[in-house]
């Protein structure tokens, strides 16, 4: 039988890795190499939550299991101390004492069901945190993409007072926004290989946030690339139909 397909944690980190040394080439001063520097570390830091996250934890499971055994063994002890015996069989007494059984049993299963699940909500948790600074990592590549306006290149624009200093040149801004994008989609992998390791349901919804925020991102993005490149688009087409004189 056929393993299942999965996303392997160290090529995913590889890939983040030859990104930022990619950045670094063309852009080592800016704040996109900054950045992906700590989703990097980030990166690496989810492998180690993944790998804590995929393996039991025997402690854990061990201080539960004897919890529950004294529990357990504690309410059979106190049953045999008590008199099962009804005196009186009316309908008032059978109800009291059917009422203080089911009580009991519903306390004992209650206490049994967070003890159970302890484990899955402190993995929960770790992962939930850990999404948490995919998500801010990648609305601050929105943030740096923000004013890489493609018009400011193909047009003669006036800038302000205010406005921001815009220096890269087409082939630059094509290139950083194809970082950003690439990031962008490596964040939503990362995100992915929590619920691949922990198939929770409110793990599985976050990771599917983020996938959405990502993938927003990188259709903004690609919006301002296909911009860039319109103009280049035009000359090819007008130089392919016009004939050599």
């Amino acid at each position: 039988m056929s393993q299942p397909v999965q996303l392997d944690a160290e090529k995913v980190i590889a890939t983040i890795d030859r990104l930022e040394k990619r950045i670094a080439d063309r852009f080592p001063e800016s704040s996109l190499r900054t950045t992906c520097g700590q989703f990097l570390e980030v990166a690496k830091h989810s492998k180690q939550n993944i790998e804590w996250i995929a393996s039991p934890n025997l402690p854990l499971r061990l201080f539960s299991a004897i919890i529950i055994l004294v529990g357990v063994s504690g309410l059979i002890y106190s049953i045999t101390y008590v008199d099962l015996r009804i005196q009186n069989t009316t309908l008032a007494n059978v109800v009291t004492l059917s009422e203080a059984i089911f009580n009991d049993l519903v306390l004992i299963g209650a206490a049994i069901f967070f003890l159970v699940s302890i484990e899955s909500r402190v993995k929960r948790g770790r992962a939930l945190k850990s999404l948490n600074e995919l998500r801010v990592i990648a609305h601050v590549i929105d943030m740096l993409q923000l004013t890489k306006d493609p018009n400011h290149v193909m047009t003669n624009r006036l800038d302000t007072a205010n406005s921001p200093k815009r220096t890269l040149t087409k082939m630059e801004l094509q290139r950083y926004l194809d970082y950003c994008s690439e990031a962008t989609a490596l964040i939503a992998k990362v995100a992915a290989l929590y619920s691949q390791s922990l198939p929770d349901e409110v793990v599985v919804g976050a990771v599917n946030e983020i996938e959405t925020l990502s993938t927003g991102l990188s259709r903004k993005i690609w919006q301002k690339i296909m911009i860039l490149n319109s103009d280049k688009s035009s000359i090819e087409l007008v130089e392919s139909v016009t004939p050599n004189p």
